[in-house]
């Protein structure tokens, strides 16, 4: 193993600062986790780290053409994550008349999972960002297995640690409201939502 406990150490304050900055990721676990409930932004938070894997993945083993490789098919993945937010939205508007009850099924945690992991995998940028933020911390070209696994391991920690903790806090703020103010916040979510899915449509 070449990563020495320095460099670790670095990548993961890095991953921890990065993940914490408010974004589309951020937007989409808070708003799920106060409509649905903590654990359903856990999942979306599960979705984005699974997509984030598989990027980090093709980065550390020095995939550098994939984005040329796969060509139009990433705005086509841009496409289908934007319309299946649009979808979680207007379900989310829909459900604004009857009382916030936190959805903890299996059809909800896979919805909310798919959610997180077509947000995250629609971005062709992350390939070439992760491309471009790793060499900073490690050295690619004597990256080992173990390397990769403690890269792929520091990644989810940091993303999955401050992704929770936002979770946390939009949950307990959705628990606090009334009835009323919950129907207000589904609709705040489902606009949070098509926010979301526009910034992919646009390419913002």
């Amino acid at each position: 193993m070449t990563l020495s406990l320095h460099s670790a150490l670095a990548l993961f304050t890095a991953m921890l600062v990065l993940a914490a900055v408010p974004g589309v990721s951020v937007l989409a676990v808070t708003a799920r986790a106060a409509s649905g409930g903590f654990f359903q932004g856990a999942w979306v938070t599960l979705g984005i780290v699974t997509a984030d894997t598989l990027f980090i993945v093709l980065a550390i083993f020095g995939l550098h053409a994939f984005v040329a490789a796969v060509g139009p098919a990433h705005q086509w993945l841009r496409i289908l994550a934007a319309l299946y937010l649009l979808w979680l939205a207007w379900r989310l508007w829909r459900a604004a008349a009857r009382p916030a009850v936190p959805a903890q099924g299996g059809a909800a945690a896979r919805s909310a999972f798919m959610s997180g992991f077509l947000l995250t995998l629609g971005d062709q940028k992350a390939v070439l960002f992760y491309l471009g933020f790793f060499p900073a911390f490690i050295d690619l070209e004597q990256l080992t297995w173990a390397d990769a696994l403690a890269v792929i391991a520091i990644a989810a920690v940091a993303v999955c640690g401050v992704k929770l903790i936002y979770a946390g806090a939009a949950a307990r703020a959705g628990r606090t409201l009334s009835a009323g103010f919950g129907a207000g916040l589904n609709r705040l979510a489902s606009l949070v939502l098509l926010l979301v899915a526009l910034i992919l449509l646009t390419g913002v």
